[in-house]
């Protein structure tokens, strides 16, 4: 019997969820932070956490939000068992401090990260950047900057941010 991967199920919940909000038209110029990662395909993991801890409509809402997404492969890198262990109901109170650590107020782009230390997260805690070589978010390092949404912005990072 194949083994499931636990994050698609929850992918494809959240897949069926943004059907019945509104749709972003043609019309509109961007989508917003949870249909932007959604159309990315490389948020799925990220995607399941936030439909799990129960965050989807914070992150569509007006903003602005700044997030540093990891990426699936950020996901993989941790410990085996930490994903699916943390999208159990019984720990949705600590994957939703995590996923809080990765979201700051505000539209902050690359121009305005560079010239910070820290940034206040919207779990309460600091994150610390370093635009030494490169731009590192703590332990992290941001692959792709300013994926501008309707209510925010995103940086992509390698590494998952851990409180």
């Amino acid at each position: 019997m194949k083994k499931m991967n636990l994050s698609h199920v929850f992918v494809a919940g959240l897949a069926l969820l943004s059907t019945f909000s509104a749709p972003v038209s043609a019309c509109d110029k961007k989508a917003d932070i949870v249909d932007t990662a959604v159309a990315a395909d490389d948020f799925n993991t990220l995607v399941a956490a936030v439909q799990a801890a129960g965050l989807v409509e914070a992150l569509k809402g007006d903003g602005p939000l700044t997030v540093f997404a990891p990426t699936d492969a950020a996901f993989a890198a941790l410990p085996e068992g930490t994903v699916e262990s943390l999208l159990k109901p019984e720990n949705k109170d600590k994957l939703i401090s995590i996923l809080k650590y990765h979201v700051v107020a505000g539209k902050v782009m690359a121009s305005d990260v560079v010239k910070l230390k820290n940034a206040k997260t919207l779990n309460g805690s600091k994150v610390k950047i370093d635009a030494h070589d490169g731009v590192k978010i703590n332990n992290a390092n941001v692959v792709k900057a300013d994926i501008v949404t309707s209510n925010g912005v995103i940086h992509v990072i390698d590494a998952v941010l851990l409180p």
